[in-house]
Formats: structure tokens, C-alpha cells, sequence
């Protein structure tokens, strides 16, 4: 016999019962406040979304949107040069990027990417393992960029 982790079901909500020691519910209960949630369970259901969606090993082909976000020395060798050739290499996926400026010669960049999860986690791993590049964090949602241009439209 199978014991179910869940109880009631009311309009579409499940509930359930989390135990936490004291230390994690007070830090819990001040991200509520901090970040405006309206209840514990709105900021566990958006923690548990995130987590949900960066390590889902079954929709690696659902098409996602994200960013990678990328803290590098510009100095490095040919650096900028290797990470321009990887995003047209992978134009079908970056939309865009924003470079912000950073203390001595380092740069924080966001590129916007859009494509199958499996595909956008292979291009993130591309950026980070470029020589020079310090730090690479990659975030994904499920809900995607709407359709720009229709492919069959007439102008």
C-alpha cells in the first residue's frame, strides 16, 4: 500500500505539512516580508518552482526562456572575441545580451535566451568554461518569449 504525501484537495490547492527547524522558518518568515509575499506558502510555492524548473531532468526538450548571467575579465585573451563567436554560433537562442561595466577591466553580462532546456543548459556550460570567465549562472522559466514575427505572415 502506497502512502500518499498529500492531503486535501481544494480548487486546484493541495495541501501540505512542512516542519522546519526554528532557524530556517524565522529566515522563511523574513523573506516573506522582505520580498513582499502575501503568505510562507506563496514564497515555498515560488522556492519550489525555481528549484523545480533548474533541476527537471524530464522536459529537457520543452522549449524555456532565461538568462545566463556571466562575470568575466574582458582583458582575458581573445575573450570577447570567443564569447561574440558563441552567441552567433547559437543565434536561434540568444535574444540579446546587457554588458555592465565592473571595477578593474571586469564585466557582468546578461544574455537573454530562449530554446529547449537541454540545449540552453549546453550553451550556458559553453559560456563558462570559456578562459577568463569567473562565474556563470544560469535561470530558466517555463513561461517563454511570445512569437516576435510570424514565419508565415505577409507583410
Amino acid at each position: 500500500m502506497t502512502k500518499s504525501l498529500t492531503s486535501k484537495t481544494q480548487s486546484g490547492v493541495t495541501r501540505i505539512s512542512v516542519s522546519l527547524p526554528p532557524d530556517i522558518c524565522s529566515g522563511l518568515d523574513g523573506l516573506v516580508l522582505k520580498r513582499g509575499f502575501e503568505s510562507r506558502s506563496q514564497a515555498l510555492a515560488s522556492i519550489i518552482t525555481e528549484h523545480l524548473i533548474e533541476h527537471s531532468k524530464d522536459g529537457e526538450a520543452d522549449v524555456m526562456a532565461g538568462t545566463v548571467t556571466l562575470f568575466y575579465n574582458q582583458k582575458k585573451n581573445n575573450l570577447l572575441s570567443r564569447l561574440a563567436l558563441l552567441k552567433r554560433q547559437h543565434v536561434a537562442e540568444v535574444i540579446g545580451s546587457l554588458q555592465v561595466l565592473l571595477e578593474n577591466d571586469h564585466i557582468m553580462e546578461v544574455i537573454i535566451i530562449q530554446g529547449p532546456s537541454e540545449t540552453l543548459r549546453t550553451i550556458s556550460d559553453m559560456f563558462l568554461t570559456c578562459k577568463g570567465v569567473k562565474g556563470s549562472k544560469l535561470t530558466l522559466t517555463s513561461t517563454i518569449i511570445p512569437q516576435l514575427h510570424p514565419l508565415n505572415s505577409k507583410l
